[in-house]
This record gives structure tokens, sequence and C-alpha cells, in this order.
């Protein structure tokens, strides 16, 4: 299973310009079966979707010119149950993780596309919030969980120790020499991660630095390939 996550700025590049046509570039090179996208516009995941012929689900977290915005998850395999969960702490900025279960030929694999805030004690209460009996350790979870996205922790912060200490970690440093995925064109912080059930095996981790990608978002996509036990 080859899943990607990719922050993508409103389809706003780094010169400025709203382009989703390149973000699409992106996405198509990526190949991935799944994609989880952040910080974009529910017309945006639509035409992402329908131009790449993927099936999608979105979970808003706010509005932004009278439209949704807030996380999206493009799928080439069928959807079981779709829920968004509220991590908004206190006045701050509406954030949310979506689920949504991905129907494999054997079982399925729970999916969570997760956008933090960028506050350090805003984070802190997401990251218990997200490890806690409202989502990933909800009892009815049959299958293997994947949580990926942009965490927001540009140092190893209390949700980044959580995550760590119960799920296995998806390190780039294994398999790149640069782990930095924020900004694009000049990575300088590591935002977005990929984290899994350790009964899963990662068998590669790639952080895509096409000449588009390098220019399409703020962020740069990864993507990983993931097996699921048999």
């Amino acid at each position: 299973m080859r899943i990607a996550t990719y922050n993508v700025h409103k389809c706003r590049g780094l010169d400025g310009r709203v382009r989703p046509e390149r973000i699409a570039k992106v996405i198509a090179a990526l190949d991935a079966d799944v994609v989880a996208l952040q910080e974009i516009l529910q017309d945006q995941a639509h035409q992402l979707a329908s131009e790449l012929k993927y099936s999608y689900c979105f979970g808003e977290n706010r509005q932004v010119r009278k439209q949704g915005y807030g996380n999206a998850t493009l799928s080439r395999l069928p959807f079981g149950e779709i829920k968004n969960y509220d991590l908004t702490h206190g006045g701050r900025e509406r954030r949310g993780v979506l689920r949504s279960d991905v129907i494999l030929q054997k079982g399925l694999v729970h999916l969570f596309n997760v956008h933090l805030g960028t506050a350090f004690l805003e984070r802190r209460f997401q990251g218990r919030e997200l490890i806690g009996p409202r989502i990933l350790a909800q009892l009815g979870l049959t299958g293997p969980r994947v949580i990926v996205g942009d965490f927001n922790e540009w140092t190893r912060g209390l949700c980044s120790t959580l995550m760590s200490a119960q799920f296995a970690a998806a390190d780039l440093k294994k398999f790149s020499r640069s782990a930095r995925t924020y900004p694009g064109i000049l990575p300088m912080m590591s935002l977005d991660h990929i984290y899994f059930d350790r009964t899963m095996e990662l068998e590669s981790l790639e952080l895509f630095r096409s000449r588009t990608a390098l220019i399409a978002s703020d962020h740069l996509p990864l993507v990983a390939e993931v097996k699921r036990p048999a």
C-alpha cells in the first residue's frame, strides 16, 4: 500500500500563485494508492480527485471564503467509515484529524490524516487527544492504524514522544540524506510525519523533490510503501 502525505497550502506555491494543476502534477507523479492532503479547500479537493481519478473524503475544520477548508484524503481503494474529529484547543485556529477506513482485498487500514496547531501548548493538548480513547485508542478499530500529516513539531515535543512510544515512526533519515519537508525549495524543518502500527512493515520512504514539487507548495510530500500484516 503506497501512502502519501502532502500539505498543499491551499494550492498556493512559493511564487504566491494558486495553481491546483501544479499540485495535480505532483500527486500524479507520486503514484500513491492513498494521498492525505492538508490545508486544502473543498473545491480544490474535488477538482484534484476528479482530474486524477481518485475517490475522496473531506474533513472540514473551518470556512475560508465561504467554503470548506481542512483535510482531504484521496484514494484509489474503496472507503469504509469516514469521520472527522475536532482537535481545536481554546481560541486557536480550528484543527482536525480525518479518519478514513481504506478497504483492502483482505481487511482494512484505518488512516488518520492529521494537521496539528502551531503553538506549543496547543500541540500538547492535541497530542494527548490524538492518542486517547476518542481517536486512536477508541474501541472498534479492527485493522492496523496509519497516522500521517503535518504535525507542526520542528523539535521533538510531547506529541512526537507520545506517538513514537505507541507507533513505529517512518524515519526518513534511513532512506534519504535529508528528513526536512518545510519550506519546500530549501527545507529546514521536519514537520510532516508518518506513523504506523508496529505490526506493519515499512518497505520504502521517499521525500519527493521534483522541480514542480519544489515550487507548488510550501511543503514537500512524503510517500511511503507499507505492508499490512498477513
